[in-house]
């Protein structure tokens, strides 16, 4: 393990269809177990190029690097054996498209602003974060992508049931749909998770985070 304070088993794996279209991310617990069961292979990115691996390969290929290990990886240990995580996991008889459309629900949209209070621009833990609609429901404002942004407790009481111009209040930025999956965007700014961009073509952004 690289990081002693944070599990291997946090981290995340996107899974391919058949076709090497991204269409999920999942816990590590849950690839091992396709793996495991010869529902998948592990698809592991190194310099560009890419080799198919299935789960005793894959062991047998961790031994060999257990010595080697870059400074992103993750590894799990058990009794007899050391394996590293796998980033990407391919499913070997399934064919579906990835979903195109990003879930609107709280958790994407405190994604989308970076648990920060969209109008005093301070950053704040979900828990202390709220829901505002720019344009107040009772001004006939929407619940939508378009009219929804975080706040914090303190600037939502302010604001009260006025728009931000009556309130004397001004957006740090114009909330919109986003073209990706927020939480999505967010793992990829970790280099753990750089052999993924390989895979997610602009046509895929909007893979659901689980």
């Amino acid at each position: 393990m690289t990081n002693a304070a944070v599990s291997p088993l946090s981290a995340s794996v996107l899974v391919l269809n058949r076709l090497y279209m991204a269409v999920h991310v999942i816990s590590v617990r849950r690839a091992f177990g396709l793996l495991f069961r010869e529902l998948a292979e592990v698809i592991h990115v190194e310099e560009g190029q890419y080799a198919n691996y299935d789960f005793d390969s894959w062991r047998e290929i961790s031994e060999m690097r257990a010595n080697f290990k870059a400074p992103h990886d993750d590894w799990i240990r058990s009794v007899n054996f050391e394996i590293q995580v796998p980033r990407v996991i391919r499913l070997l008889s399934y064919d579906r498209l990835p979903k195109q459309a990003i879930r609107f629900n709280r958790r994407n949209i405190f994604a989308r602003d970076g648990n920060r209070c969209q109008y005093c621009g301070r950053k704040f833990p979900t828990s202390e974060l709220s829901l505002d609609h720019v344009k107040p429901r009772s001004r006939g404002g929407d619940t939508s992508w378009e009219n929804i942004v975080c706040s914090c407790v303190k600037c939502n009481v302010k604001k009260g049931g006025r728009t931000p111009q009556e309130a004397h209040m001004h957006l740090i930025r114009q909330p919109v749909k986003p073209k990706r999956s927020p939480l999505l965007s967010i793992k990829l700014g970790n280099p753990k998770y750089e052999s993924w961009k390989s895979f997610l073509d602009n046509a895929y952004w909007s893979v659901d985070l689980k």
